[in-house]
């Protein structure tokens, strides 16, 4: 059996009552004592505390940093400015999804954050098109911690251990501040469809940051969360999650991710593909799915039409801020107009559901 890998911060997950469980190649937290559901509801109604080490962080250098990461994800980093933090992807040349990224333009160079299951791929992915390329890649993975601090009062609490003025700090932007006196890079990112800050610092003061903000937050109502609210915080807001809505056999398009695609930016690594697929259109589309009949959606149930499949659930569960039974799903563009009615194979049995519009969950950032 394969060890797993443990964060900086194992040990006080344990002493808060954590049930440890294995994802993507770490032991982290599922849910604490608490449970998922009320560390669901204070992320939409007051703040939650996740260790996201996990997640792999890179640094890219050099003089063709910028034109490196042009060619190799769709956004135009151009348009970006100093301390900027922008969603993107990698693509195969066939246009399917090497992993989705977070970018953010530092002063002296590229940070990139990637998934952990991907981290190996990722940077093999990297280094092998950076060969012509004069620039530096870097893993810092394991001498950086990053936690994420989300929902309405994160601010709040966030501007307790800073003498920054967050204020200043607009949604997708980041700054390199003091907090708990450690030297931390904050963007103001998330992926729970609420307000907050996802914070990079040194790992060895891990637990220092993360009890300075569990004190700070008390009185606001903060929890540590786990990766079951994790899970259901970016699906009622339909945020992809790789491995369920994006995949190396998934598509941008079909994913609906083509907003991301700057196309006159020049050549980037699957550019003609993801064209030639948004120009003829995508043979699956990602939809959301609202429950008609009774039955819980789950994790790769038939969807059909006239009993015959027609696609997949890619994520499904009873969404807690709508308590609603809704899914993500694939499904033909024929089947994807708002109102169309489906069944998904639930326990050998068609249950009625019915196309609905995405996100589930309003996020507040779009208010």
């Amino acid at each position: 059996m394969t060890e797993l890998n443990r964060t900086p911060l194992y040990e006080r997950h344990v002493a808060l009552g954590g049930r440890m469980v294995p994802f993507a190649g770490y032991e982290l937290p599922v849910q604490y004592p608490t449970g998922p559901i009320a560390e669901h509801e204070a992320v939409r109604t007051a703040a939650g505390l996740f260790d996201i080490d996990h997640m792999g962080q890179v640094w890219i250098t050099g003089p063709d940093a910028e034109l490196f990461l042009q060619y190799v994800q769709p956004r135009d980093l151009a348009k970006m400015k100093v301390w900027d933090a922008e969603y993107s992807f990698l693509c195969y040349e066939d246009g399917s999804i090497v992993d989705d990224i977070f970018i953010y333009r530092l002063p002296e160079a590229w940070y990139v954050v990637i998934n952990a299951a991907n981290r190996a791929k990722d940077l093999f992915w990297l280094d092998t098109h950076a060969a012509n390329f004069d620039c530096e890649i870097f893993d810092m993975s394991d001498t950086t911690c990053m936690l994420a601090l989300q929902g309405p009062k994160a601010q709040a609490i966030l501007q307790k251990l800073t003498a920054h003025n967050l204020d200043t700090l607009a949604f997708h932007t980041s700054a390199q501040i003091g907090v708990a006196g450690i030297s931390t890079l904050v963007g103001a990112t998330g992926y729970t469809g609420e307000l907050g800050y996802e914070l990079f610092f040194p790992a060895e003061q891990a637990v220092t940051m993360w009890e300075s903000l569990l004190d700070a937050g008390r009185a606001e109502g903060l929890l540590p969360c786990g990766l079951a609210a994790r899970d259901s915080l970016r699906f009622e807001a339909c945020l992809p999650l790789y491995g369920h809505e994006i995949t190396a056999d998934l598509e941008p398009v079909g994913a609906r991710l083509s907003w991301v695609c700057d196309w006159d930016k020049g050549p980037w690594i699957g550019r003609n593909a993801v064209l030639k697929r948004k120009l003829e259109g995508a043979q699956r589309l990602l939809v959301g799915l609202e429950m008609v009949d009774r039955g819980v959606p789950r994790e790769h149930y038939p969807v059909l039409a006239a009993d015959q499949e027609i696609g997949w659930v890619t994520t499904g569960m009873k969404a807690p801020t709508l308590d609603a039974f809704l899914a993500l799903a694939y499904v033909p563009p024929a089947f994807s107009r708002i109102g169309a009615e489906v069944d998904i194979l639930i326990h050998g049995k068609p249950k009625k559901a019915r196309v609905t519009k995405r996100p589930f969950y309003t996020p507040a950032y779009k208010r």
